[in-house]
């Protein structure tokens, strides 16, 4: 049986879609989430029709003043939107017709879904990445602060997840303070990217009448038009940045989230969640569970993924727009949704936790992560530091078999091991001694946690 065609674009065929085969190919589900912003550019665009005379200004205010109602129904909750319209432009001129009858059909002179859908793209995007930006602010203050607080925290630095040497908590935070500003960054030169005008490219190949389209990108607030009509249309690559950088930025909140959950686990007992972010178990009552940190180390993962469906998508696609393109929409949403909430969700973490930082300093009391300050200690009175290095790793495991750490180890057997040591070795190996004289530049010492919060604070 055959069904009569009846969509917008419905002229040069004979048979419409059937329904199943409609909603395969439908976006309106997920791209109705653009609907402000098609409507934003869609007053752009007709005010340029009106003030270049390619339509009455009569027409242009009849047209202009539909599209003002639809975008307060929007933004009411009141647009209902139908499948067989297929995606939100179709939907929305639809709905402006059945609001200012036929006028509405000049709407779409001199422009093609694919330079629309691509502004919208583009609309969308830019807003988000100033949240993202705001946000990402936010946590970074967080995260001075917190290092401002803990400066004089100690704690053990690892490699390989053992203890290496005793380090600043607020040293330990200001590391990701500067991986976030590096996140920061690179949304700051997304933006660059993503602050261009696809609007008046048309299908591909520009259009015949007299457009303006500086004029509509500066009503969008576009910093300029893209330079050619196929790359206006069918260039992705600012959404492509997008996830890339948002892929980034899970990669070091799941590595921060990674330590948190270590942290106020009962081996470490470094911090201790609020309840705000935590959860209990349903069988097992003692239970305090970082679960909002897990999630975000696990939705990590979702966002690689939304990046890696992108980047397939695009790899073999010819000029100029394929149907393919519908598919870059639902990751970005995706993303910037999971990126904005888990940024949040951080932040608070962060915020609210409670640091123990007498048992952090204590964990660096019974271990060897001293051991570089002997052989420091051996290297500045003239031993070279290879011969320091073997002689000390000698001592640890001595004092390994022995049950007892550098700092157990009498002065006597000392003078035994070198004549160079005296008996201010016992304030060398001290913990906070041994991160307070670590002022090389960057350095965990505490003058140079306060340098960097000071350098941060003014860049915040």
């Amino acid at each position: 049986m055959t069904t009569e065609n009846h969509k917008l674009w419905g002229g040069r065929f004979e048979a419409g879609l059937e329904k199943w085969v409609e909603e395969f190919g439908a976006s309106i589900s997920f791209d109705q989430k653009m609907a402000e912003f098609d409507l934003k550019g869609s007053i752009a665009h007709v005010t340029m029709l009106g003030e270049t005379g390619i339509i009455t200004q009569e027409e242009a205010r009849q047209i202009k003043a539909g599209l003002d109602e639809l975008l307060d129904e929007y933004k009411a909750g009141q647009l209902e939107f139908d499948i067989s319209n297929e995606d939100i432009h179709m939907n929305l001129e639809s709905l402006l017709t059945e609001k200012i009858g036929s006028v509405a059909g000049k709407l779409h002179t001199a422009r093609s879904r694919n330079d629309q859908v691509a502004t919208d793209m583009h609309l969308y995007l830019k807003t988000k990445l100033t949240e993202v930006i705001e946000k990402l602010h936010h946590l970074r203050q967080v995260l001075v602060n917190l290092a401002d607080e803990h400066t004089y925290t100690i704690m053990p630095g690892y490699t390989h997840l053992q203890h290496a040497q005793p380090i600043s908590f607020g040293h330990h935070l200001m590391a990701y303070y500067n991986m976030f500003t590096r996140d920061s960054e690179r949304f700051e030169f997304n933006q660059m990217h993503t602050n261009l005008s696809p609007l008046g490219a048309a299908a591909l190949a520009g259009t015949t009448f007299s457009i303006d389209r500086q004029r509509t990108a500066q009503l969008m607030d576009f910093s300029q038009p893209y330079s050619n009509s196929l790359d206006a249309v069918s260039d992705r690559d600012f959404i492509l940045e997008f996830l890339s950088n948002a892929s980034i930025l899970m990669m070091h909140m799941s590595r921060i989230c990674e330590e948190i959950i270590n942290w106020c686990s009962n081996e470490y007992r470094f911090v201790t969640l609020s309840d705000t972010f935590s959860t209990g178990s349903s069988i097992m009552p003692q239970k305090k569970n970082p679960d909002m940190a897990e999630l975000i180390r696990g939705k990590t993962g979702r966002v690689y993924g939304n990046l890696t469906g992108l980047l397939t998508v695009m790899k073999s696609l010819p000029l100029a727009y394929n149907k393919d393109l519908q598919e870059d929409k639902e990751g970005m949403f995706d993303t910037a949704e999971t990126i904005t909430v888990a940024i949040d969700i951080l932040a608070g973490m962060l915020d609210s936790m409670t640091v123990n930082d007498s048992h952090m300093a204590e964990s660096t009391e019974k271990d060897f992560s001293n051991a570089t300050e002997l052989a420091d200690y051996l290297a500045v009175k003239g031993l070279p530091f290879r011969q320091a290095h073997e002689i000390v790793g000698k001592l640890v495991l001595e004092c390994t078999k022995a049950g007892y750490y550098l700092q157990d180890v009498p002065l006597e057997r000392y003078r035994e091991i070198s004549e160079l040591i005296e008996e201010d070795i016992y304030k060398t190996l001290e913990s906070k001694t041994a991160v307070e004289r670590r002022n090389s530049l960057g350095g965990t010492g505490f003058d140079q946690v306060k340098w960097q919060v000071e350098e941060a604070r003014k860049n915040l």
